[in-house]
């Protein structure tokens, strides 16, 4: 369901504290009923961070709701949203993510991803407070995970990593010939610099044709 917004809600979001004084007031319309069951909404971003929309993806029971992400993604492709905010409540009013929060999260940025329709955060919101992945460095985390990677992208992604390996390893290897090479001609100088030091050469000369500093 796409909740009704005014223009005065639809604000850019510059950071999580922002994005909860809109979720806040949403959360705060419903009637007692519905406050005291979990929600999960999808917030649509525009290029600059404005909202685009708001849509409630689920309406669960006290501790639970269910969000996949066909629903959460549909309305964003359809509205070309360049970025996702996730958010969902606590009636409870505690605020730590669960296990489930977690994965949830993981999946769903793995998706977003896929779809090219990026996950920014998600915000679990009380009536009172709120508790964002980003803020804390849950979300950087949940991005590194691969629990929810698909196979053919991790095969792509240590294809990758071992081309990156082996051209270091070539680099490297190329380096240490140069420096080796480097150094067999600078010995190879300072041998025909000596014999034609021995031989009475002027030391000019011999810097000449040595290619030697005349220090």
């Amino acid at each position: 369901m796409d909740i009704n917004l005014t223009e005065q809600e639809r604000i850019k979001i510059l950071n999580s504290d922002d994005l909860y004084g809109v979720m806040q007031r949403i959360l705060l319309r419903e009637n007692k009923i519905a406050q005291n069951r979990e929600h999960f909404w999808v917030i649509g971003l525009e290029s600059n961070n404005r909202i685009l929309f708001i849509e409630l993806i689920s309406l669960g029971t006290v501790n639970r709701t269910i969000a996949e992400p066909m629903e959460v993604f549909s309305l964003a492709l359809r509205k070309r949203a360049v970025h996702i905010i996730l958010c969902h409540n606590h009636p409870s009013g505690e605020l730590q993510p669960s296990q489930e929060d977690r994965d949830l999260t993981d999946r769903l940025i793995q998706v977003g991803r896929i779809v090219n329709t990026p996950v920014l955060d998600h915000l679990i919101i009380s009536e009172r407070s709120y508790y964002s992945f980003s803020d804390t460095g849950l979300f950087d985390e949940l991005k590194q995970s691969i629990l929810y990677v698909p196979t053919y992208e991790l095969v792509d992604r240590l294809r990758k990593e071992a081309d990156n390996i082996l051209a270091q390893a070539q680099r490297q290897h190329r380096q240490e010939l140069r420096e080796k090479t480097r150094a067999a001609a600078q010995k190879r100088s300072l041998e025909v610099a000596r014999r034609l030091k021995r031989l009475g050469y002027p030391d000019v000369d011999i810097a000449e044709i040595t290619v030697l500093p005349l220090k």
